[in-house]
């Protein structure tokens, strides 16, 4: 957006710096994080002079880019928006989750788990978020913090899963400069229904590698230089034989919730497929099969 982002909008800065980045990139995931900016700063103040006009320029980019985009149908249907913007958000998390498990801590892996968290916020524009969802978002935006904090002090992150009890994260976290201190941080403690999560049994998505166009843009710290990131090789899962010829079998009868699930397959088939990811593609296409011949998963 060229115009001034007004104080009252603060929190939505970052969710149009991501749709910014995204621009060329990611076309969709550039139209979702302003059109979740502005549903988001319509509730926070849309009758201020300054908010009004912000919050009226942001339609009008938002009208534009959906006439453009209008042939895509992560656009068109909610349902593929919804994988597309998913599918992204998981596979950020994933690259994230990887290199934190393995001790690489660097600039790339704290911006793409704060990334990941935003684009989590993002899939509340098309309703409430899951649980796993939402245990995700959480988590993310807290390693992010937790890491960058540990690497601004010298300190050596702790890898993968652990309690947060204690730490801070603030949601106003600057992620393109580092900075982490905000006024009335959130601080979780024993009080907090949700300070205690155990991420032990976090469920992650199925791939592993991170999309081509993470984010690069990311904050400068001092310290020791990090390892390169190196890329991680695909398991291409075994197709299953006996769908190589697949035909409906006599008796199936699917319900409409069925078609609506193998279609769900499809569509996160295709998804995955923006993102090269043969072995998440072919596993959903299984699933979609095996449906519509079986009529069971």
């Amino acid at each position: 957006m060229a115009a001034a982002l007004p104080p009252q909008l603060k929190q939505i800065q970052h969710h149009l710096r991501t749709g910014q980045e995204h621009e060329k990139r990611d076309p969709v995931v550039a139209y979702y994080c302003r059109l979740y900016a502005m549903q988001t700063g319509m509730k926070l103040d849309s009758k201020t002079p300054e908010c009004r006009k912000f919050l009226v320029k942001l339609m009008d980019q938002l009208e534009t880019m959906k006439k453009e985009l209008g042939d895509n149908e992560s656009i068109s249907q909610e349902l593929v928006g919804h994988a597309h913007i998913e599918n992204y958000a998981l596979k950020m998390f994933l690259y994230a989750d990887n290199e934190d498990r393995s001790g690489r801590f660097h600039k790339n892996m704290i911006k793409s788990f704060y990334t990941a968290s935003l684009l989590l916020d993002v899939l509340s524009v098309f309703g409430e978020l899951s649980e796993e969802n939402f245990q995700h978002r959480k988590y993310a935006k807290w390693k992010a913090t937790y890491i960058h904090n540990c690497l601004k002090n010298g300190e050596v992150p702790q890898s993968g899963p652990i309690g947060m009890e204690g730490e801070e994260y603030d949601d106003e976290y600057d992620v393109e400069h580092g900075a982490a201190s905000r006024p009335s941080p959130h601080v979780l403690s024993k009080e907090d229904p949700d300070a205690n999560t155990n991420f032990s049994n976090l469920q992650i998505p199925p791939g592993a590698h991170a999309p081509a166009n993470t984010p690069a843009e990311v904050p400068h710290f001092t310290g020791e230089p990090c390892n390169p990131v190196q890329p991680v090789p695909q398991n291409i899962p075994v197709v299953d034989p006996s769908l190589l010829n697949a035909m409906q079998q006599g008796e199936v009868r699917l319900t409409p919730e069925d078609y609506a699930r193998a279609q769900k397959y499809c569509k996160y088939a295709g998804s995955a497929l923006q993102y090269e990811d043969v072995g998440e593609a072919i596993q959903n296409l299984q699933k979609a099969l095996k449906l519509l011949t079986t009529g069971r998963e």
